[in-house]
């Protein structure tokens, strides 16, 4: 079969229920389950605890016990059974039970995929990571385009209609053809040294690791309240999906060269590029509240979050043995994209509440000391010689 068409559709289906989750889950339970701002940030925060847990924990477990293949299937499955729930759901307390449920299965999703095209990458089974993650970000905003219609049609309630279809088929998806090497239940040697400790033994996984926590954490106010911060400056609202999906299109055109590109940059040069831009992107967004700004301070998504995720992705392959990744994979979206997103959702909804733009400067307490950090490291680099990769 081919795999880089295989994988690049696993990214696709996947990424385009994420395109609607990510920008649009707090406004939907703000606007359909009449909840406030405060309360779908508590909702959340809790839902990205849940999360972390369970790619911290779960996710690593189940990769050790059942092939990718299975583990993919389960984790759809469990989350359109945790989308089904919501209809009944109109309490605080209802929307968090299911919430929780739902990080329970759906964030898997992200890790499994990720893992999966890292062991096809050492296997050679897959040549470029980039090409096939670009079409995750292809699905993100195409049905960004998409739901901003439908919302202006028919209102905030299709989101969940979108979402729920959007994830039966990914699930239908599944069933089809999937490589043989993940199709295989794990071979574990029992005489390696596997746990979590040994992950932090590797050369630089802690910096590193701290880095992209730090640069992904200072998201957390543009995911959950850059779709109100845009009806809050007047932005129309036909026109909201795709100013989101302008990220979503930095995105996709960085991993279309990073390959090629970036493929002699090292690891270091990349995040110290990748924090200078979410820095400068954050900053514009508080000192120029306009919609035009914003729009323009979207396509620096390219650096704050598409740079520092290839990067970290490229210091994996290279440095992480195959049977630590999904250990790795495990660590970095339950830091990186759960617990520490979860701490900035709650500081930057009270920040919110305050003065909507100041959600956003906030952010810089996560993207400065990374900035920081990350040049350090690549001093290091700079140090052993290693000013480019091979």
């Amino acid at each position: 079969m081919n795999t880089q068409r295989w994988m690049s559709t696993q990214f696709f289906s996947f990424f385009l229920t994420w395109g609607i989750f990510l920008p649009y889950w707090s406004g939907w339970m703000i606007y359909t389950k009449g909840i406030t701002v405060a309360e779908a940030s508590l909702i959340m925060s809790l839902g990205l605890v849940a999360r972390g847990v369970s790619t911290l924990f779960a996710f690593p477990y189940f990769s050790g016990k059942v092939s990718s293949k299975l583990l993919l299937r389960v984790a759809g499955i469990g989350t359109v059974v945790a989308l089904v729930c919501y209809i009944p759901a109109s309490s605080v307390t209802s929307l968090l039970v299911i919430t929780i449920l739902l990080h329970l299965f759906y964030p898997i999703l992200m890790p499994a995929l990720d893992s999966a095209a890292s062991v096809l990458v050492q296997s050679n089974q897959l040549k470029h990571y980039g090409r096939s993650r670009q079409w995750g970000s292809i699905g993100f905003v195409s049905i960004g385009m998409v739901l901003t219609i439908f919302t202006g049609i028919l209102g905030d309630e299709v989101i969940w209609w979108a979402l729920l279809l959007g994830t039966l088929a990914f699930v239908g998806l599944g069933f089809r053809g999937t490589p043989e090497i993940l199709a295989k239940k794990p071979e574990v040697d029992r005489s390696q040294n596997v746990g979590f400790v040994h992950l932090f033994r590797i050369k630089h996984f802690s910096l590193v690791l701290i880095i992209v926590i730090l640069l992904q954490a200072a998201h957390a106010t543009y995911y959950n309240y850059g779709y109100i911060f845009l009806q809050d400056i007047d932005a129309p609202v036909f026109l909201i999906g795709l100013i989101i999906n302008i990220a979503v299109i930095a995105e996709i055109i960085f991993f279309a060269i990073a390959d090629k590109r970036f493929k002699r940059f090292s690891v270091g040069s990349l995040l110290t590029l990748a924090a200078i831009g979410s820095s400068l992107r954050w900053i514009l967004v508080f000192a120029f509240p306009s919609v035009l700004v914003f729009c323009l301070a979207q396509t620096l998504h390219a650096f704050s979050f598409a740079m520092a995720h290839y990067a970290f992705m490229k210091y994996l392959i290279k440095n992480i043995p195959n049977v630590q990744i999904p250990k790795a994979q495990g660590i970095y979206s339950a830091l990186a994209l759960s617990w520490s997103t979860a701490v900035f959702t709650i500081f930057g909804g009270y920040l919110y509440e305050i003065e909507p733009r100041f959600a956003f400067i906030g952010m810089i307490v996560c993207s400065l000391p990374a900035l920081l950090l990350a040049v350090v490291y690549r001093r290091v680099e700079v140090g052993k010689n290693v000013l480019v990769t091979d």
